[in-house]
């Protein structure tokens, strides 16, 4: 018995009485009379109990004492559906029509049919008639449904049209605005949506929900600013708006406000359940703040939630990299490859590491590992040459860029790597002159192979023909 809720168990004392009562009549026992909403609660018992069978007996039994009863029609029409006896279902809903037309559940189920037999225009058609002639709730309650069945049939701006009904008739129905706002997003009608929930605002202030609408739409077309204040009015209106401090700090991490981000994003923890996605954005906003130990401490409070996503653990690694604290950030990197043993990013960001630890052997070793994982990667082969190059292997160097030229084809970076090849091995004028062809065709690369060899421009020929080149800034007039 339920201690707690004491009228529960007068619900229970009355069903248990009435499936006694139904027993008896199946049995031919004496029993109590049972009215026509007895018969309702007995099917609606035995159909949430997933008895089926029962379900059916007892409306059949009630449709011969009450047959001119429209609710018990609609009742057994429903268990026909279940049971996918569609036709059987229709030709029911057709007897309870002509009993009483102004019941929404007849049109609903006549929909569900339509929907069963795959038959989705009949479906629209139906619920376009009738939403004309209900109104209130009922009408919204249609709008809904018909918004479904487009859904259904894929006729997307026909569920954001039907939404939108549906808030203009019934400004403050909760699921018509929670799905509007993501129809908005599928379809991109963000001025209609904009409009739409401004001519809401204006009429009920206080609706949380339309504000927020109005911050997403505004988020849709990069009107950062916008949206803030409409989820900033959310907030107001309802300080435990977690997804309004979510979407807030997406805005602010766009305008590269990271403090600001920082601050709505530790308020969505405060009010909501932790996720990883939150934790690793407050963790980007301290990385791009340069504040890496911070940045690591809510990676890994990431990675305790999602402990199968490696980009968490590059991202820590990548953290410790730019410390230049080397062997953490082999630890962690190895955490991601570990995951996922096929990404050339971190094989290239490993090799790297390894490299500067002057274990040469091992960066190469990954280094052309992510080149046969990317060869047509212009980055990858980059990243693989320039290790040979430090590690003193200018002739392997000189054919694997003959190897990545006859791969992916003359790149310009490639003329940069020719020339610093030629240089290091005593080959100075053939150097210079294959520098200057680089300048001449995308100067802008030159800071690809002073990646890999600032030593470079000691040389003063190649000073002379860098500074030669270099572009020369527009003043201001």
């Amino acid at each position: 018995m339920n201690q707690d809720f004491p009228f529960l168990n007068d619900d229970f004392e009355e069903i248990r009485d009435l499936l006694q009562q139904f027993e008896n009549l199946k049995s031919g026992q004496s029993h109590s009379f049972l009215d026509e909403d007895s018969f309702e609660l007995i099917i609606d018992y035995y159909d949430e109990h997933d008895e089926l069978p029962n379900a059916m007996q007892a409306a059949e039994i009630a449709i011969e004492q009450f047959p001119y009863s429209s609710v018990l029609l609609l009742k057994k029409a429903n268990l026909l559906i279940e049971s996918k006896k569609y036709q059987d279902a229709m030709d029911l809903l057709e007897k309870a029509a002509i009993l009483d037309s102004t019941d929404i559940n007849l049109y609903i189920l006549q929909t569900d049919v339509y929907l069963a037999m795959n038959q989705h225009q009949k479906a629209a058609a139906l619920l376009e008639e009738q939403i004309s002639v209900f109104d209130g709730d009922d009408k919204t309650e249609l709008l809904l449904e018909l918004a479904d069945v487009y859904d259904d049939c894929e006729e997307f701006d026909k569920v954001f049209e039907c939404l939108k009904m549906t808030l203009e008739h019934a400004p403050n129905n909760e699921e018509a605005l929670h799905k509007i706002c993501f129809w908005t997003e599928f379809t991109g009608r963000n001025e209609e949506s904009i409009r739409l929930h401004t001519g809401i605002i204006n009429e009920h202030p206080y609706n949380q929900l339309a504000w927020f609408n109005l911050g997403t739409a505004f988020q849709g077309l990069k009107l950062y600013e916008k949206a803030i204040d409409a989820y900033q009015y959310a907030i107001v209106i309802d300080e435990k708006f977690d997804y309004a401090y979510r979407n807030m700090g997406d805005a602010y991490i766009r305008l590269r406000k990271f403090a600001d981000a920082i601050d709505v994003l530790k308020k969505h923890l405060e009010i909501a359940k932790p996720e990883d996605v939150i934790y690793e954005a407050i963790g980007h906003c301290y990385d791009r703040q340069k504040k890496y130990t911070q940045a690591r401490y809510y990676y890994r409070k990431a990675s305790h939630l999602s402990p199968n996503n490696d980009k968490l653990y590059y991202k820590i690694g990548a953290a410790y990299m730019t410390e230049y604290n080397w062997e953490n950030a082999i630890k962690s990197i190895l955490s991601a490859i570990k995951i996922n043993k096929n990404n050339a990013e971190y094989l290239m960001a490993l090799g790297n590491c390894y490299m500067e630890l002057d274990r040469n052997k091992e960066g190469l070793i990954h280094l052309l590992a992510a080149v046969r994982l990317r060869p047509s990667s212009v980055n990858t082969w980059l990243e693989f040459i320039g290790g040979l190059y430090r590690s003193g292997f200018y002739d392997e160097a000189l054919s694997q860029l003959e190897a990545a030229t006859r791969k992916i084809g003359q790149k310009p970076v490639f003329l940069f790597c020719r020339a610093a090849i030629s240089i290091a091995t005593g080959h100075y004028k053939e150097g210079l002159l294959q520098l200057e062809n680089a300048l001449q065709d995308s100067p802008k690369q030159l800071k690809k192979m002073l990646a890999i060899d600032p030593t470079l421009l000691h040389h003063p020929g190649v000073l002379e023909l860098v500074n030669q080149y270099k572009p020369v800034r527009k003043r201001n007039k």
